[in-house]
């Protein structure tokens, strides 16, 4: 409930925990087939490398040397999209040097979570790939003992590690910078405990840091240096490198967000097929198409990995079985495209207009120094344009009254 600011809402109301208790047992429609799903699915589990293999032995940070290898991972607040000691917080380092034992969703089969313990002693969950890299590379700190304990008070503070990573990043730059009066630097590992204990008691700089970014940046004169979409910190992708996550970023109704659509399994994972992840060309129909279906998945409450080993037609046919309703996989993606333009819907309402389908400015204009990836920004402009026209939206992205009735919503208006 971190990320977004919903614990934050709940804090604010003094709601520590809201709890569900109920007795009664599931009960699908068709149960023998629904159990047949259940097995039929584990077995795409099982076939799947990414599911079976690399995601249970080293974690979700089993991409960190992947994406740093071919210039995509943001370090030191964006600056380059390279680490130097990227492989030091990977999670082969995680697995060799922390890991206590591997941990599991609820009768999940790929056991990706990571229990582990650090040299001082202190055990927890973690640290994801996200959570490894915002306090990671972001933060130019490669002490992976550091950065786990990091991790772990953020779990216990009720903080999102990848805001605070990205607005210890910000700090630190504008202090490089002279802009803050302070004598944080990139790399200085011993200070990421104390920095997110004082956000979350608002002590010191931490009064100013648990604002985010966003205000932070603004306060010392220099927004640019927040690397936001529509106020929400980027995660751990550096779209110069990977153009398709660009317009992800720019058009995720609530944000900077990996969860809504990520391009990492065609862009660098070839799932289903690799795409060249410098072009521009056709990105939006394939962006739209991976929106739609992550709605779909947080409807019904997979995992996104499972999406990267089983195919649609199992998750209609499982939902078939469980409700007892004929569905199709062309029936879910059409209420993941419904999801996506309710919440375009919302958003347009609370006064976001297209303006806000952006990227921070560094992203579009400054090129990649070194690596890979040297030499590219993100070319946002042409694939928002033909976004905008697969969406069914007009040219102020506002989706059109056609597509409203087409997907049942022309009752519904955006002001």
């Amino acid at each position: 409930l971190a990320r977004g600011g919903p614990g934050a809402v709940m804090g604010s109301k003094n709601l520590k925990a809201i709890i569900v208790e109920g007795k009664e047992k599931n009960q699908p429609a068709d149960k023998d087939q629904f159990k047949f799903m259940q097995y039929e699915t584990g077995k795409l589990l099982k076939a799947s490398p990414l599911t079976s293999q690399a995601l249970p032995e080293f974690g979700t940070a089993v991409v960190m040397n992947v994406v740093n290898e071919i210039g995509a991972l943001p370090t030191r607040n964006f600056q380059q999209s390279q680490f130097e000691h990227a492989d030091r917080i990977s999670g082969e380092a995680i697995t060799d040097e922390i890991l206590v034992k591997n941990q599991a969703c609820w009768a999940c089969p790929i056991t990706c979570t990571r229990i582990s313990k650090t040299a001082s002693g202190k055990e927890g969950e973690g640290p994801e790939f996200e959570s490894a890299w915002a306090f990671g590379a972001q933060c130019g700190i490669a002490d992976l003992d550091l950065i786990t304990e990091a991790n772990f008070l953020c779990n216990d503070m009720g903080l999102d590690t990848i805001s605070m990573g990205n607005t210890i990043g910000c700090a630190m730059e504008l202090a490089e910078r002279g802009l803050l009066d302070s004598d944080l630097r990139f790399g200085q590992a011993g200070k990421l405990q104390d920095l997110v204990r004082d956000t979350a008691y608002r002590q010191g700089i931490g009064d100013e840091l648990a604002e985010g970014s966003v205000r932070l940046a603004a306060n010392y004169g220099a927004p640019e240096l927040s690397m936001t979409v529509k106020g929400l910190e980027l995660p751990a992708y550096d779209p110069r490198g990977m153009q398709g996550q660009g317009l992800v970023y720019a058009t995720s109704n609530r944000g900077a967000c990996h969860e809504t659509g990520n391009m990492l399994g065609p862009e660098v994972l070839a799932l289903p097929r690799l795409i060249d992840r410098f072009a521009t060309q056709g990105k939006a129909g394939i962006v739209s198409v991976h929106q739609n279906s992550a709605a779909v998945i947080d409807s019904l409450v997979y995992c996104k990995f499972a999406n990267m080993a089983v195919a649609e037609e199992f998750f209609a046919r499982t939902l078939t079985a469980v409700t007892g309703e004929p569905y199709t996989a062309d029936d879910l993606m059409k209420v993941g495209e419904r999801v996506w333009n309710m919440e375009r819907l919302y958003n347009l309402r609370e006064g976001f207009t297209k303006e806000d389908d952006t990227l921070p400015d560094r992203l579009l204009n400054d090129p990649v120094a070194a690596g890979p990836s040297a030499g590219f920004t993100v070319n946002l402009a042409p694939m928002l344009e033909e976004y905008y026209q697969f969406r069914g939206w007009d040219e102020n992205g506002v989706p059109k009254e056609a597509k409203l009735k087409e997907l049942g919503l022309d009752t519904l208006r955006s002001s």
